[in-house]
């Protein structure tokens, strides 16, 4: 698709909704009041508000590969921040999906260069969790992977410093862990305790969360 194109696109967008709603735009341009921060990856099949039947202004979005939460990573946790203490939202989504290329690259030993150092993100949760993953194979353990990463970065979310200072202020937005399946554009709530996910990762590295 060439960039005229996608020109056109927007210009046929922008009229059809102008058409349905005519102050649609002298709206969204007043400001953002979303209820959610979405962090999901950057795959192109995984557009954050669509796959939530939602529109502009819905939802704030941060996207980068396989939907990670470092804590060495200024630009999520200026995301993170914005949205808890300037835009006050209700609810933080960390949203994998199925077949990710970040974890399954994460489970080779593949030199992906710069990549490197962020898939290691994602083989220490392989490593945490290494009795159960290395009883599967093929993609029930790509699968598992998907899960266990999108908990343990739901995990990462509550221990910012943002999330925290939140918490003490009794304003805490909820926190989820979902998975988009590409097979049947169907979203999967993980149904993340935070409480629990804090004492299993204690467990198993043997620290206080």
């Amino acid at each position: 698709m060439s960039t005229a194109a996608v020109f056109d696109n927007n210009k046929s967008w922008a009229n059809a909704i102008k058409k349905s709603n005519p102050d649609f735009f002298n709206n969204l341009a007043k400001g953002q009041d979303p209820d959610f921060l979405f962090i999901g990856c950057a795959d192109s099949r995984v557009p954050a508000a669509q796959v939530m039947g939602l529109g502009p202004g819905d939802v704030f979005v941060h996207r980068n590969v396989a939907n990670l939460v470092d804590h060495t990573d200024t630009n999520i946790q200026a995301v993170i921040e914005y949205a808890v203490a300037h835009l006050g939202v209700r609810h933080i989504v960390v949203c994998g999906h199925s077949g990710c290329g970040g974890v399954k690259a994460s489970l080779t030993h593949t030199d992906l260069g710069v990549l490197n150092p962020w898939i290691r993100v994602i083989k220490d949760v392989y490593y945490a969790h290494k009795a159960e993953l290395d009883a599967l194979e093929g993609e029930a353990r790509v699968a598992r992977l998907i899960e266990l990463n999108v908990m343990a970065q739901c995990l990462n979310v509550a221990k910012t410093t943002s999330v925290q200072a939140a918490t003490r202020e009794g304003k805490a937005p909820q926190i989820h862990g979902w998975v988009f399946h590409l097979e049947t554009g169907l979203l999967q709530d993980l149904e993340v305790d935070i409480a629990s996910e804090q004492q299993a990762m204690a467990d198993i590295f043997g620290v206080t969360a």
